[in-house]
């Protein structure tokens, strides 16, 4: 076996894995997973914008009652 003949067998590889990882990427089952992971950062920031606005309340409630 000669260097190009392992080259080539190595580009196969290289090959078949990408194919195998688009495969993967995009079959249905995995759709929902990645959807609920791309749409967990809108649900990081309600949380934090609820808990900013829990704080402004709270922290008008003590302003008046002093």
């Amino acid at each position: 076996m000669d260097y190009g003949t392992l080259r080539g067998f190595f580009a196969l590889l290289i090959l078949a894995l990408f194919i195998i990882i688009v495969i993967w990427s995009y079959s249905k089952k995995r759709k929902a997973s990645f959807d609920e992971v791309a749409n967990s950062i809108f649900e990081e920031d309600k949380k934090a914008d609820k808990e900013r606005h829990l704080d402004k309340d709270s922290k008008q409630e003590t302003n008046n009652n002093v």
